[in-house]
């Protein structure tokens, strides 16, 4: 029998799952009979491991690309009329190909893990290598019994059913790639921690390795989630960017949870503090991630009773985050007594202290978002209800808890280590309080009297004059002792202390998202109108007038566009031209809404339904300052960067040659 490409890819995928079986054992082995041979095979299989799963999905993403219907998963997801470059990114399109994905992040960022961390952890790499092994094999397993994209179809159809239309877009390029690495990122902290644990070696030496993982993975996560945000912003055409939909909340849980993870991990470097805290959340971080996964690709949030459909698929994901979660919390309780710090808090205006208040504050939002996703199904379960917990109940639990992190978000740089007094304080937040008293007086003189608009605004502006103060004091300190230019000074200071200069310049792009977002949700204007050509609406000191409809046809769709002419005070500025898109394949509509950004906010066009008399439903919306939160995420992004460019003590170690007499064969000394 000749095996087809892709029937190759599955053998080799079933391979790798073989390989971290070996992995796993050998890594145990290595430990109980004290053999590095035993462990640098193990370390070769996850090697090995990589390049299977990374021929596996090659096979699939050609298939794609030949339009190879006979793979049952292409056929599914795929259309000879379909653009190239959804061809390839139809691999993570639906459930099983997006779990493939998720094997081969983890599979290169365990082989990336192994590699640079191989001199410096030489008696955690058993175990270390065992947990990512395991991990793997979960997944690889699931993938060839349960959801296995390689499968054949007979007989082999002319056409494929097409990718769903809504994924027909440049966001699913972007947004489950990065969402997934971040995801998946979050593995590698989890790995050392279970390790430490398992050792008993539970100080500091896991959380130095794993500060820039954990540090890539959350940015990873947060571009992921912003990626999302935008994509629905533009091609769902309801006017916002997040809904609490529970997919979305699948990936704001690790996020909250990984942030206070992120600032958590600084007080155990800096004050030896915060053990059991920092295990508790990295392992409550990772399993996050696995429900996120499991809930939206389970199929269960569109209902339980998928379960009943699939059984096997829905136990399985069930029993695997169970397993993780005995392990991951059973060790962290079997080492509570080791884990338990000599010192605490010295004082309550303390950094550590505003740092724990931020974890739990996160923590309170986790839980929240917890409820409210898996309330409706755990209703359903028991009643066979369909429930949907909506915005007003996250926002009315979640918004001033919110504000309270916008402005404890400039406490934690600004305080020292272990205390300051109550008179230094305030004396050390008069400017930043007066900015924000002079924002409430503003919002006040210009008429905004919402009590929750005024908060945020003064929030947004404490935080913000917080931290460009804080960085302002550094540059000039700079300034004053070395002279030169403020340029000079600042580019000089932040490529000395890219950690902290980056943190604060993170904490900069967290508030001007915070304004974005308090911009775009308390100030949206909309309307809805009924417009036949020549009419014309008036928003926000715009007015767009209906100069023509016309129709549209592609290789993949048929459908109507509007143009709308925009002018302002009577000078013409430029054209929207929004879509409605019909796709026979799927017999599915979308709306392709137009949209143009401007310094002040975007101005939105949604088509709607057309009436045979030649009226046109059409939705206009001004949405304020929403532009700030993509800028913001940027600046975020710029900031992880330059903080993840500052070495730890285990990476400038790692560049020192290995204590002679220590070296152990295939494994260098610690």
């Amino acid at each position: 029998m000749i095996l087809t490409l892709t029937k190759l890819g599955q053998v080799a995928v079933s391979l790798a799952l073989v390989l971290c079986l070996f992995a796993i054992v050998q890594a145990v082995l290595s430990v109980r009979q004290n053999s590095p041979a035993r462990l640098v095979a193990a370390r070769n299989a996850m090697f090995a491991n990589l390049a299977l799963i990374t021929f596996g999905a090659a096979t699939l993403v050609h298939a794609f690309v030949i339009n190879d219907f006979s793979v049952a998963y292409v056929a599914q997801n795929s259309n000879r009329a379909l653009p190239t470059l959804y061809r390839y990114t139809a691999l993570w399109g639906a459930h099983e190909g997006s779990l493939l994905l998720w094997a081969w992040y983890l599979a290169v960022l365990s082989a990336a893990a192994l590699a640079l961390h191989w001199r410096d952890h030489p008696l955690s790499m058993p175990w270390i290598i065992a947990t990512l092994a395991a991990i793997e094999l979960g997944f690889l397993a699931f993938i060839i019994f349960l959801s296995n994209p390689f499968l054949s179809l007979t007989p082999v159809p002319e056409n494929g059913r097409d990718l769903n239309p809504l994924l027909q877009d440049p966001g699913l390029a972007f947004h489950p790639p990065v969402l997934y690495l971040g995801y998946v990122g979050f593995a590698i902290p989890f790995a050392f921690a279970i390790a430490s644990l398992i050792r008993g070696q539970v100080g500091l030496e896991w959380v130095t390795a794993v500060r820039r993982w954990t540090l890539f993975a959350w940015a990873a996560l947060t571009s992921g989630i912003i990626f999302g945000g935008y994509w629905a912003y533009y091609e769902l055409g309801w006017g916002g960017y997040w809904a609490w939909d529970p997919v979305e909340n699948a990936s704001l849980m690790p996020w909250l949870v990984g942030t206070a993870l992120l600032h958590s991990m600084m007080v155990q470097e800096k004050r030896r503090m915060f053990r059991t805290w920092n295990v508790f959340l990295v392992v409550s971080t990772f399993l996050l991630t696995l429900l996120g996964t499991f809930l939206v690709r389970s199929g269960v949030l569109t209902s339980v009773h998928a379960f009943a459909v699939d059984p096997g698929r829905g136990a399985y994901m069930l029993g695997f985050l169970a397993v993780t979660m005995v392990v991951g919390y059973g060790l962290v309780i079997w080492r509570a007594e080791m884990l338990e710090s000599k010192d605490g808090l010295e004082s309550v205006v303390s950094r550590e202290t505003a740092i724990l208040a931020n974890s739990v504050l996160l923590l309170v939002v986790a839980a929240t978002v917890m409820i409210g996703t898996l309330f409706p199904l755990v209703v359903e379960v028991f009643t066979g209800q369909k429930l949907s917990v909506g915005a007003p109940y996250f926002n009315k639990v979640i918004v001033p808890i919110m504000l309270v992190l916008l402005f404890l978000l400039s406490f934690g740089p600004s305080i020292p280590w272990r205390g300051m007094t109550w008179h230094r304080l305030g004396r050390q937040f008069r400017l930043p309080t007066g900015v924000a008293v002079l924002a409430v007086v503003a919002c006040l003189g210009l008429g905004v009297h919402t009590p929750i608009t005024v908060v945020a605004i003064a929030g947004a502006a404490f935080a913000s004059t917080a931290t460009l103060r804080d960085m302002g004091i550094g540059i000039a300190a700079r300034r004053r002792s070395a002279g030169g230019s403020w340029l000079s000074a600042a580019g000089t200071v932040m490529g000395r202390s890219r950690r902290r200069f980056g943190g604060l310049i993170v904490h900069l792009g967290i508030v001007l998202i915070a304004v974005g977002m308090i911009g775009s949700g308390l100030f949206q204007k909309q309307a809805t109108v009924e417009m036949r050509r020549g009419d014309s609406v008036q928003l926000a000191g715009f007015v767009l007038t209906l100069r023509d409809l016309e129709d549209i046809t592609d290789p993949n769709y048929q459908g109507r566009r509007a143009t709308f002419s925009v002018a302002r005070d009577g000078a013409p500025l430029f054209e929207l031209r929004p879509e409605k898109r019909f796709y026979p394949i799927r017999a599915m509509t979308t709306t392709e809404v137009a949209l143009r950004s401007l310094w002040g906010g975007d101005l939105y066009a949604v088509m709607g339904d057309e009436a045979p008399d030649g009226r046109l439903v059409a939705r206009i919306f001004w949405n304020p300052l929403v532009s700030w939160i993509w800028i913001g995420w940027a600046v975020v992004l710029i900031g992880a960067v330059l903080s993840l460019t500052e070495r730890t003590r285990s990476s400038r170690r790692a560049t020192r040659p290995a204590m002679p007499g220590h070296e152990q064969e295939g494994v260098p000394a610690e």
